[in-house]
């Protein structure tokens, strides 16, 4: 969608459609990213959107088609508080604590499905912004959770991966049912 400010024309986000489970495009290793380019920030800002509508607090390229190293995500969730959208890309744990914490995860392209996972509660993270800066940064509990759930993204794994065998196939029967009924209108 073309926009007109101040005598400038560009082009605003749009909402894309996420990929559901089981999508053989979900379990591929995403390429980095050599150089940013104008399309790697729309597809960045286009993934916000997606992110922010769908709802969710995190989204990586994988789930909307697209096999680069671009994750979003915005943590805050309380009422009243300034959102704080994060663009990543090529991110990178550098370093993840012993300690652990388990949250309930769940995932857009795993619609309604939650399941406890257990992963570090502390981690370094390294990444390039959207103007090609370097960045790290130090990230606990959920911001934590929700950056090593992305990064699994990228790298083909989804968090029902965490989970035990029977629990996992159980998870991906439901998703194949609604992909059919989804198919059927």
């Amino acid at each position: 969608m073309l926009a007109q400010t101040g005598g400038l024309a560009y082009i605003s986000p749009m909402k894309r459609s996420i990929l559901l489970h089981p999508d053989p495009r979900l379990k591929k290793l995403a390429k980095p990213v050599a150089d940013l380019s104008d399309d790697l920030r729309l597809l960045a800002d286009d993934m916000l959107r997606t992110m922010y509508e769908a709802p969710g607090i995190g989204l990586a390229a994988p789930q909307v088609g697209v096999l680069d190293r671009v994750i979003v995500l915005d943590c805050v969730k309380e009422e009243g508080e300034k959102p704080r959208p994060l663009v990543m890309f090529n991110p990178r744990i550098l370093a993840s604590s012993d300690e652990e914490n388990t949250y309930e995860e769940g995932c857009l392209s795993l619609p309604d499905l939650y399941a406890d996972v257990t992963r570090p509660k502390v981690v370094d993270v390294e990444w390039m912004d959207r103007d090609g800066n370097a960045q790290s940064e130090t990230f606990d509990g959920l911001w934590a959770t929700c950056v090593q759930h992305e990064i699994d993204h990228l790298d083909g794994k989804l968090f029902i991966d965490y989970l035990k065998p029977l629990k996992r196939q159980m998870m991906t029967r439901k998703m194949v049912k609604l992909k059919r009924e989804l198919a059927r209108g």
